[in-house]
């Protein structure tokens, strides 16, 4: 293999001092490989993969068989994968088949008429596109870092949560923002942004319309005044679906005091379908874990500790009754304050979800919130796949609680009829708390970004109607 390599390198050598002519093309060597030529294809690829996607490139001057293999999407989509922030293949062609032309999104059938991908061009696009800040301002917590990083470099509490409660929405998000940049070392005047914003004023109604375009407009001031080039807005439960692969379905967020239920098709929530709204978030969750701790003489310092146990030992029982009969008990660690042993609380905590009266909270639960925006998914009957609602995809911290995705799914087929829940699948959180930050991180680095999916000073100050994902 040695042989081989060094072989192919002398060649690579001589065709890059090759003379330019007078169109501009290289004047590339032509000559025979000999017995390279003979190397099956799979050897080639691989000796292409071994050198890398700059000199690689330079291969397709050599012979016909290596400038074929050059452009092998899969010698491509291998480079993404290793010299680019990207964790697979599937979502590659997810994001730049689905996502690359921005919003609103082509719908399905524009799909199936796309011309294949080049991920040879894709690859030296991406290799142009600036790095963007990524804050996605959840409920409870914020998580921030840059595009091209693996995952969020830091984490603070929520813009909600900054600055006088009373001061005007622009000063609280001014003041925010400003935070996450002093806290990254940027300015804001080198890369675009991507800002995740939590599903609020759920209705369909002018007053809630009016309230999201004064929140949209109080984000975009506050940044375009700190002289960022480029802002993109987008709502969690989108990005929670982007990062599912997925465009259409029901996003399921656990926030920090409510829990949302967000029909979205083909990337547009459909507030005109409905979002339900359960009354019960993860701080109810960790407050109930609290009382019982509490009930049972377990000493703990703050509630920190508390979220950290919800966190590591509580889990979702597929059958509750069964559960109770069973010894659930199991210890962990926290820093600073010991080891502590739970039991039955580890699934009673959980279970809330199911039963909100358990925490005294008059609510429907989650599967049954589920259920009905299923059913006025069915009895809308968009144009295009009917089946586009039985895709369900979680959120939030509370929602990585082990078995809560697999007891859904049985609530769900016990309360709906076959027509509508054959076919149901409950998709975990896929990056775990993280995950609307991931689908963010998706958008960043498409190869068209940031033009289909930011908006401009130039084009804010314009007032336009902007397509926006709200």
């Amino acid at each position: 293999m040695s042989m081989v390599l060094r072989r192919v390198w002398e060649l690579v050598s001589s065709t890059s001092r090759g003379k330019v002519d007078g169109s501009g093309a290289e004047a590339c060597s032509r000559s025979d490989l000999g017995e390279l030529e003979q190397l099956p294809g799979d050897i080639l690829l691989q000796i292409l993969r071994v050198l890398g996607p700059k000199d690689a490139a330079k291969m397709s001057c050599v012979c016909k068989a290596l400038r074929c293999l050059v452009f092998d999407n899969r010698l491509w989509v291998h480079f993404l994968q290793t010299y680019q922030p990207d964790p697979s293949s599937d979502s590659l062609f997810f994001a730049e088949a689905t996502l690359s032309y921005g919003y609103p999104l082509p719908l399905p059938p524009f799909h199936a008429r796309t011309p294949q991908l080049s991920f040879k061009h894709i690859y030296g696009q991406r290799a142009r596109v600036p790095g963007s800040v990524i804050i996605d301002g959840g409920s409870g917590y914020c998580k921030f870092g840059w595009s091209k990083y693996a995952s969020p470099s830091g984490r603070s509490a929520t813009f909600l949560e900054f600055g006088n409660i009373e001061s005007p929405m622009y000063t609280r998000l001014r003041h925010f923002f400003a935070t996450i940049y002093n806290r990254m070392q940027v300015k804001p005047n080198t890369q675009p942004v991507i800002v995740s914003v939590p599903i609020c004023h759920y209705d369909d109604t002018e007053s809630a319309k009016a309230s999201r375009r004064q929140l949209k407009e109080a984000i975009y001031s506050a940044l375009f005044d700190m002289n960022v080039p480029a802002v993109c807005a987008v709502n969690q439960a989108t990005l929670a679906l982007f990062a599912a692969k997925r465009t259409s379905g029901i996003a399921v967020n656990i926030g920090f005091q409510v829990t949302s239920v967000v029909p979205i098709f083909n990337g547009k929530v459909m507030r005109s379908v409905g979002v339900e709204v359960v009354g019960l978030g993860a701080l109810k969750l960790t407050g109930f874990l609290r009382e019982k701790m509490q009930l049972n003489n377990l000493n703990f310092q703050s509630l920190y500790t508390v979220r950290t146990l919800k966190e590591k030992l509580c889990y979702v029982a597929l059958d509750y009754e069964a559960e109770l009969s069973k010894d659930a008990q199991a210890s962990f660690e926290a820093v600073g304050e010991g080891r502590f042993t739970l039991s039955k609380e580890r699934f009673q905590t959980g279970e809330i979800l199911f039963q909100p009266h358990l925490a005294g909270v008059q609510a429907m639960g989650l599967h049954q919130a589920i259920a009905l925006c299923m059913e006025h998914c069915h009895s809308a009957e968009l144009a295009g796949d009917s089946d586009w609602y039985k895709t369900v995809v979680l959120s939030g911290g509370s929602a990585c609680l082990p078995g809560l995705a697999e007891r859904l799914e049985k609530e769900l087929k016990a309360l709906l009829p076959p027509y509508i829940s054959n076919g149901t699948r409950v998709i975990p959180p896929p990056y775990g708390a993280d995950t609307p930050w991931f689908g963010a991180k998706i958008i960043g680095n498409l190869s068209t970004f940031p033009g289909p999916w930011c908006v401009t000073k130039k084009q804010f100050r314009q007032k336009p109607r902007l397509n926006l994902i709200w």
